[in-house]
């Protein structure tokens, strides 16, 4: 992927894109109060990153030919 003449990986631009996602997801369910609901909440977090990622990486490809 080519970025103002640099090239990058496209996993890392996915995977910035799919943090910013994922923050945006931690603080509707932080405002939302699901948290009481998870045991271990850093390894949700983790999970909730990783579903976003294969998300971006699944869709990426179509928006982006």
């Amino acid at each position: 992927m080519d970025i103002h003449g640099v090239f990058v990986s496209p996993l890392l631009v996915w995977g910035v894109v799919a943090f910013l996602i994922s923050l945006a997801v931690r603080w509707v369910l932080r405002l939302v109060g699901a948290y009481r609901l998870v045991w271990h909440r850093p390894l949700f977090d983790f999970a909730i990153y990783v579903i976003v990622l294969g998300g971006v990486a699944a869709l990426f490809p179509t928006v982006f030919p």
